[in-house]
């Protein structure tokens, strides 16, 4: 499960049950196993997401088997939505979830 940091302040918006909330607004569908709020989209076949502290958050997606059955507008899509999904919940975007995982291997607390 790959961390992502959570921007101060964002905490409030994602928890409780309001992750869930969340991921069933972007993606369409949600289910809840023990504390991990599962869902499906695109190409992805299973993203687990979780609170994981007030500053960080844990995600980890699985590809459908046959990536090669979906047309690139499909597979573009699904990672748009996924970047939708974790810039809502983090507060981050793309490119400063990029930054702050570079840093972070950098000084070695990766």
């Amino acid at each position: 499960m790959t961390e992502f940091d959570i921007k101060r302040g964002y905490y409030s918006k994602i928890e409780g049950d309001k992750l869930g909330a969340l991921m069933n607004d972007i993606f369409g569908n949600m289910v809840v196993e023990g504390d991990v709020f599962v869902s499906t989209y695109g190409a992805m076949a299973r993203i687990e997401a979780k609170v994981i502290s007030k500053t960080q958050m844990g995600l980890m997606t699985v590809n459908v088997d046959d990536v090669s059955k979906l047309t690139d507008d499909q597979i573009l899509d699904s990672k748009r939505k996924l970047n939708e999904f974790l810039q809502t919940a983090t507060g981050f975007s793309a490119k400063d979830r990029m930054n702050r995982a570079k840093k972070k291997a950098k000084e070695g607390t990766l």
